[in-house]
């Protein structure tokens, strides 16, 4: 039986035919905006990430529950792994321009690394927003946070100092969500 309605043939969106029996998958268009839910190493909510396109980059929301008093780092890392309850699976920081850890080295810091640690109080809650103009969610984009299936995002115990490779001297991995759409 020959096809020549998309419809009954049962063609699956995100499909294009490009020729008699031909097919070939589109790829997916760039999302607006990726939230990410954060579990602790024991499996507990520990809040979550927002990642939005706007006009000069991707604005990051950073709200952070049940994690420990102080300062605490925050970064993008290259797999979309979250293995409780270290999370190293996660890897290494995104880093695709291949730079230095942390905004105050002089060659350039990861994409993956934030502006600034989020303090978290005595309620074990914390906040932070502000605007990466390193990354994109573009999946064609060669910074994108969607490239080889996904990235991560974990908190550490402890504040970045910004400076210091591979991770800012920021200790353990505390929570983790994985990065996709």
């Amino acid at each position: 039986m020959r096809c020549n309605w998309l419809a009954v043939c049962g063609v699956a969106a995100g499909v294009a035919v490009i020729g008699a029996g031909q097919m070939q998958a589109q790829a997916k268009p760039a999302p607006k905006e990726v939230k990410v839910a954060l579990k602790g190493s024991k499996g507990e909510d520990a809040g979550t990430l927002t990642f939005k396109t706007v006009k000069k980059g991707v604005k990051v929301m950073i709200h952070l529950q049940n994690v420990g008093f102080g300062d605490h780092g925050v970064h993008i890392h290259q797999n979309a792994v979250c293995d409780a309850p270290d999370f190293k699976g996660a890897g290494g920081h995104f880093n695709p321009d291949n730079k230095h850890h942390g905004y105050m080295n002089m060659d350039g810091h990861h994409n993956g690394d934030m502006p600034e640690n989020v303090k978290v109080g005595e309620d074990h809650k914390g906040e932070a927003s502000f605007v990466l103009t390193s990354i994109s969610l573009d999946p064609a984009a060669p910074n994108s946070l969607m490239l080889n299936g996904g990235t991560s995002v974990v908190v550490h115990e402890k504040a970045d100092d910004e400076k210091t490779d591979p991770s800012g001297n920021s200790g353990n991995r505390v929570a983790c969500g994985v990065i996709q759409y």
